[in-house]
């Protein structure tokens, strides 16, 4: 499906638009772009009312015809996924055993147990995530082990 590229929109200011001011009426026409280039095709010229060049603080005037220029904003990226549910599934990845008492995981170097001091992520955490029917998660007994291999 091919979609028209953006085009001059002509707006004519009903009685109930009058007195905003032109910034504020552009960012509900809008909408998704930013004030900075909302002030910059303002400063440049490109929205005009009336067929003539205005500041941000004109107040819009029942009658007035602004002329609103195409606005291009780049659409967003999938979402991209958090980085904290990236170290959750990685979590799920290193548990060992699992019963009802005990859990047991390989925790990666570099992984802290508990989040704080500058970190807002830890295994806990993770756990907390991981499953979050599961109880006293916040008294983890942290022992390291070296397997044999």
């Amino acid at each position: 499906m091919k979609t028209e590229p953006p085009s001059v929109k002509i707006v004519a200011i009903a009685a109930d638009e009058a007195g905003q001011r032109i910034d504020n009426f552009l960012r509900t026409q809008l909408k998704g772009v930013p004030k900075s280039m909302i002030y910059r095709i303002l400063r440049k010229g490109e929205v005009r009312v009336n067929k003539k060049r205005i500041k941000p603080e004109y107040k819009l005037e029942a009658g007035d015809e602004v002329r609103i220029p195409p606005v291009r904003v780049a659409e967003r990226e999938e979402e991209a996924v958090s980085p904290h549910l990236q170290k959750v599934a990685a979590l799920a990845d290193v548990i060992l055993y699992e019963d009802d008492h005990i859990l047991v995981l390989n925790k990666p170097s570099g992984t802290a147990v508990h989040g704080g001091s500058g970190l807002s992520f830890g295994v806990i955490e993770g756990l907390r995530a991981l499953r979050p029917e599961a109880r006293f998660l916040e008294r983890v007994s942290y022992t390291p082990l070296t397997l044999p291999t």
